[in-house]
């Protein structure tokens, strides 16, 4: 798991989403273009809440997020999603 010093505020998850599927089940590769957004991936900082709501998600936790949620960003090289944890469909 990566070690970022970026720390969300409120109700907020960063996500390292997981790789996008190269091949297919039958053994057939996927070209770039038609790869589809992961939608899964590991939550590896939480912010610290807010009042009327407890954080569920905690750093480790691979979870799943809608297919547009959250917003890319690139820390270190690295690329990210950062998302409210209501965003965040269900923890697998």
């Amino acid at each position: 798991m990566a070690d970022v010093k970026l720390k969300p505020l409120a109700d907020r998850v960063l996500i390292e989403p997981k790789e996008a599927e190269t091949k297919t089940a039958s053994g057939i590769f996927i070209p770039d273009t038609a790869r589809e957004k992961p939608q899964q991936g590991t939550v590896v900082a939480v912010g610290p809440g807010i009042k009327d709501e407890k954080m569920e998600v905690k750093v480790g936790d691979l979870v799943l997020y809608g297919k547009y949620s959250g917003t890319e960003i690139s820390v270190e090289g690295k690329d990210y999603l950062i998302m409210k944890q209501s965003d965040i469909l269900a923890i697998v």
